[in-house]
């Protein structure tokens, strides 16, 4: 079954098919909530949280199809991130091993050697980072990060951009210093922080 026709088994009662969907995409949610808070707590916290919310939508009015069920779902992952960070008093996390999450080899991931890249990804505000997690270290286009960020392409390319300047002197001098996450201007609409496509 596609994924899409798993949701729709859902949706209809399958009591099976909302698990086969996470067994196919949850190492690259776990992967995606992991390097947007830098934390392994706080990740499957949030990771359960947004799997919990994303289990009711898919029953319910809140998906209505008009996005890939993998966009929907990191969209749900990726807001469930964003509302815990929103939430947390801002603190220390101890840095993960390299290994424990790989990213791809793309322009950000590999030039972050020699230095860790949770320590680096946590000095930049969490909007910069969520959007350079999805498009510089997993691959995601610039329209599908839009999608799951609910917000417009131009606004991902900026963030991507002032994310990736404010990494240049992390590279330069190796020596990353987390700086608190900034509350972003406006927060996603209340049906895609519930599963939902925006409004």
């Amino acid at each position: 079954m596609t994924d899409a026709e798993l949701l729709q088994a859902h949706a209809e009662g399958d009591p099976d098919a909302f698990g086969e969907l996470v067994r196919r995409h949850r190492d690259r949610l776990w992967a995606v909530a992991l390097r947007t808070l830098g934390d392994r707590e706080e990740a499957a916290d949030a990771l359960q949280d947004a799997l919990l919310s994303a289990f009711r939508a898919g029953r319910g009015a809140a998906f209505r199809g008009d996005a890939a069920p993998t966009t929907w779902l990191h969209r749900i992952v990726v807001n469930a991130c964003l509302d815990r960070v929103r939430r947390r008093a801002a603190r220390p996390a101890d840095p993960l091993p390299e290994h424990d999450v790989p990213a791809r080899g793309d322009a950000v991931g590999s030039r972050l050697t020699g230095i860790d890249v949770e320590a680096a990804l946590r000095t930049l505000p969490v909007e910069q980072r969520s959007a350079l997690v999805l498009v510089d270290m997993y691959g995601w286009s610039v329209e599908d990060a839009a999608q799951v960020l609910d917000c417009p392409s131009g606004t991902v390319k900026s963030r991507c951009a002032r994310g990736r300047a404010r990494l240049l002197p992390l590279l330069r001098d190796g020596n990353p210093e987390p700086a608190p996450d900034v509350p972003p201007q406006t927060s996603p609409s209340h049906d895609a922080r519930q599963g939902g496509e925006p409004s």
